[in-house]
Order: structure tokens, then sequence, then C-alpha cells
């Protein structure tokens, strides 16, 4: 949930951020693709570090649960919301959003459980 909470919060910061640059410069949004794009990866990875440290063990799988539960809250919002299902392109982006959301949650478990092994 934490995880969650974090990205969410991140997309909302982050949107305004380029909604005050879109509106007072002359930037055009296709200039700023790549960087959304980034940010977004950066935001899933953010969440599923947050979620695998508090849980501190599975982090692929509180990871990638929490990149998963991240693509249908944002697929019910489509679908309810403007009645478009995922194009192909969006499939692709949200698969690698779950990825990076799980390598997010396995590093955040490694990170902060303090294990060492011995050879």
């Amino acid at each position: 949930m934490y995880g969650l909470i974090f990205i969410f919060a991140f997309a909302v910061l982050s949107s305004l951020i380029f909604s005050l640059i879109l509106r007072f410069t002359s930037v055009q949004e296709s200039s700023l693709q790549y960087v959304v794009t980034t940010l977004s990866f950066i935001g899933l990875f953010g969440g599923g570090f947050l979620s695998g440290r508090k849980r501190k063990e599975k982090g692929w799988l509180i990871g990638g649960l929490t990149g998963l539960f991240y693509s249908l809250i944002v697929f019910l919002f489509q679908y309810l919301g403007y009645d478009r299902l995922f194009d192909f392109e969006q499939i692709i982006y949200h698969t690698c959003y779950t990825l990076i959301s799980m390598m997010g949650g396995i590093l955040g478990v490694n990170i902060t459980s303090g294990k060492t092994r011995s050879v």
C-alpha cells in the first residue's frame, strides 16, 4: 500500500511540474515524452523499493504486486472513465512498469535486510 501511495503521489507531483512547464514555457508536449517515461519508471521503481523495504521479504513478489495493482488502477480508470482498453503499446509499458517495480522490490529487500552470505 505504501508503494502505491508513493507512486501516485510521485505521479501527481510530476504532472503538476510538467503542466506548469508546458503552460508557462514554449516547450511542446512531444519533446517531453522520454522525460515523462523515465520519471514513470523512477516512480514505479521507488514504489517497488518502498514496498520491498517495508515487507523485508519476497521483494520480487511484493514489487510485482505493486506494479500490477498500479496497472490495474490505471486500466480501470481508463476503461471506466474513457471507455478504452489498453492498446499494444500500453501493454508493453505496463509490463515494463511491473518489471521495474519488481526490481525495486528486490533491491528494497536486499538493501535493508542487512543479511550477508558467507561462501
